[in-house]
């Protein structure tokens, strides 16, 4: 009835090109239909909160179109080829296979990326915390390469080629590959430890005992990590060499130690039980002063030139420059303590003490000296009165 009908129409020896024309038109309201219900799913899961679904809507919209157009049009070019013998069109089923492989790996690359941003965008997260980016990104790689090279494996199934053939040169000549570049096997294995252990992440302050590394870390590669130093130079280190040293991650500290010793002169030896007992009092009851955990602030030993006393606390903070700031204040407070109680600090001297016979011996050599300077100096005057006379009498 539907063939009767068509070639009725104007061209209707040709009906072949009213059905191309349907399936083009029918594609199109499809099309359209398809775009108004993503549009309205969008307001209705904007009034959600879950990474899942937001991440399918904005990655699925662009391939949905594609592949409804991929299936219109290869329907009709289905249409043509029923009446035409050319042999282009006889690779129509491996394209349009080849195509619909495509258009749903850029969709599921799309969604981890997605996926990828909104994690790492802390947006989603019942804590206001954002998930550990080195966690997020290693295995959005890992997903997104798994896509690619399953694939990759179908077109090439699709296309017409025996992909067991290829799967078994990859084990042979994974073999030699591997003897060939274990550097670069080592160094992807080494970044792999660190996305699993997770020693460090990006953003973490690090330095390692072992090699000249230190600095903030940027970016964690397969085979090389990226760290910023201090002096705001880039350093990169193969991932292989974390396997191998020790890694020290300042930034996971819990808090910071102040740790120092101060030497009272001796002569303030009566003063120093009582600075010794107000400082630690002022110590526990600082702000700053993490009080749970180790607070020492005792005399410690006899020094050179000094009574030394030590303090040994941890701050609340970890930041850099407030833990310095904190510690400054501690310091010139208890400075202010030790001057408040008539003492001081004390510098370095030296005492020396001689026998009885050697100080006499010394003491009979310096009035000697003195007598000596004396004697010469009256010399030294009697000669300049001769000298004068002298001149005095020339000159009459």
């Amino acid at each position: 009835m539907i063939e009767e009908w068509l070639q009725k129409l104007p061209g209707g020896d040709y009906p072949w090109l009213w059905k191309v024309f349907m399936a083009v038109l029918a594609t199109a309201i499809v099309n359209y239909l398809v775009g108004r219900a993503l549009n309205r799913l969008q307001v209705h899961l904007e009034k959600t909160h879950n990474v899942w679904d937001d991440a399918v809507l904005a990655s699925v919209r662009r391939p949905a179109y594609w592949m409804i157009w991929l299936v219109g049009f290869s329907y009709a070019l289905q249409l043509i080829l029923q009446t035409s013998e050319a042999e282009i069109f006889t690779l129509l089923n491996s394209l349009r296979s080849v195509m619909a492989v495509l258009i749903l790996t850029w969709f599921l690359v799309g969604l981890v990326r997605e996926v990828e941003q909104r994690l790492l965008s802390g947006e989603y997260t019942r804590s206001d915390q954002p998930f550990d980016p080195t966690t997020v990104m290693a295995l959005g790689k890992l997903v997104k390469t798994a896509i690619i090279i399953t694939a990759l494996l179908v077109v090439m199934q699709s296309l017409g080629y025996s992909i067991t053939g290829v799967l078994a040169f990859g084990g042979v000549g994974g073999i030699a590959v591997g003897f060939a570049a274990k550097d670069l096997l080592a160094n992807f294995f080494g970044g792999l430890m660190v996305y699993l252990d997770r020693p460090f992440a990006v953003g973490d302050w690090i330095r390692s005992p072992d090699k000249n590394i230190e600095g903030t870390v940027e970016n964690i590669g397969w085979r090389q990590t990226r760290i910023r130093t201090f002096d705001q130079r880039p350093l990169y280190v193969p991932n292989a060499t974390f396997t191998q040293i020790s890694v020290e991650n300042p930034s996971r500290m819990l808090n910071r130690r102040i740790y120092e010793t101060i030497g009272l002169r001796y002569d303030d030896a009566r003063q120093l039980r009582s600075i010794v007992d107000e400082v630690r009092s002022y110590l526990e009851q600082h702000d700053e002063i993490d009080q749970g955990k180790t607070l020492i602030v005792n005399f410690n030993s006899f020094g050179a030139s000094s009574l030394d006393f030590f303090i040994y606390t941890f701050t609340k903070t970890t930041k850099w420059v407030e833990y310095h700031a904190i510690k400054q204040s501690i310091l010139l407070d208890i400075l202010e303590i030790i001057h408040k109680h008539e003492a001081d600090v004390a510098y370095p001297t030296s005492t020396i003490k001689l026998q009885q016979e050697t100080a006499q011996q010394i003491e009979q050599q310096a009035a000697n000296g003195r007598e000596g300077a004396s004697e010469s100096k009256s010399k030294a005057g009697s000669a300049k009165q001769d000298a004068d006379e002298n001149s005095h009498k020339e000159a009459e």
